[in-house]
């Protein structure tokens, strides 16, 4: 399961997975070869902004490669709302806060 923050479109997995397979590539490339149905502009577009988020890394000349953190949100360890690491199962499971009214006393009441 990924963890998509709001600010993500639907092109943004897309790109992702394009350049998860390929060594890197530029929005023209990506619309050619990529299973991308969006206009060459807002794939360059939509690939600034993952560059900002540090999703991909702009190589330069339109060319971008995918990051650690990219892969990490490709494989659903990384939230890109709340910008947090999941790492396993326990650990998203002692982040959460404990249900309404079973806060740990020690039984005390």
């Amino acid at each position: 399961m990924r963890y998509a923050g709001e600010w993500m479109s639907a092109a943004d997995d897309r790109i992702l997975e394009y350049l998860s397979e390929h060594e890197s590539g530029s929005p023209t490339k990506m619309k050619k070869e990529g299973p991308i149905r969006y206009s060459r502009v807002q794939v360059h577009r939509r690939c600034k902004k993952l560059a900002e988020k540090g999703l991909v890394k702009d190589l330069g000349n339109g060319v971008y490669m995918i990051t650690d953190d990219g892969e990490a949100y490709l494989d659903g360890r990384l939230d890109t709302e709340n910008w947090t690491h999941i790492d396993d199962e326990s650990d998203a499971v002692e982040a959460q806060d404990p249900p309404d009214g079973e806060a740990s006393n020690g039984g005390a009441t």
